[in-house]
């Protein structure tokens, strides 16, 4: 068995991050393409405009991430607080079921509370059940207040 751990990714880890992020976009219905995938986690990192979480296993050329974590900083201006949108969560296939979605959502809640914000936010497929079970066995809590409206271009 793989003994995970939980680390904050840095621009060292882009290469190995960017196939286990287009895996991600592609389980979300959009074509695979790496190099788009790579970029991005790139610029984001780049610019300190998101921070990444991996679960990882093994040491130095068996070293492999098997889960990723991106949080979004964002801010309540009702409460004045700031809050992490947790926009990405993904584990690959073979290590689901693992305890790694949990290890991930663990770690980023001590990061998020370390940071003083309220808390996290996320979003989910409707029919992502398996998740959203994750997700509640961790304590977040299904709005029932407020409808969600989105203006893509």
């Amino acid at each position: 068995m793989l003994n995970f751990r939980f680390e904050r990714a840095g621009l060292e880890d882009v290469e190995e991050l960017a196939p286990l992020f287009d895996e991600y976009r592609s389980f979300y219905g959009q074509q695979p393409d790496r190099e788009a995938a790579r970029e991005f986690l790139q610029a984001r990192l780049e610019n300190g405009e998101s921070v990444v979480f991996m679960a990882v296993a093994g040491e130095g050329e068996d070293r492999r991430i098997y889960g990723i974590a991106q949080l979004y900083p964002s801010f309540s201006s009702v409460t004045v607080q700031p809050v992490w949108i947790l926009n990405d969560l993904f584990v690959t296939q073979e290590q689901r079921g693992q305890g790694l979605g949990s290890l991930l959502l663990e770690g980023v809640k001590g990061f998020a509370q370390g940071t003083g914000a309220k808390g996290l936010t996320l979003s989910t497929m409707m029919d992502n059940t398996g998740a959203q079970r994750l997700y509640e066995a961790h304590g977040y809590v299904r709005d029932e207040s407020f409808f969600n409206y989105y203006l893509y271009f």
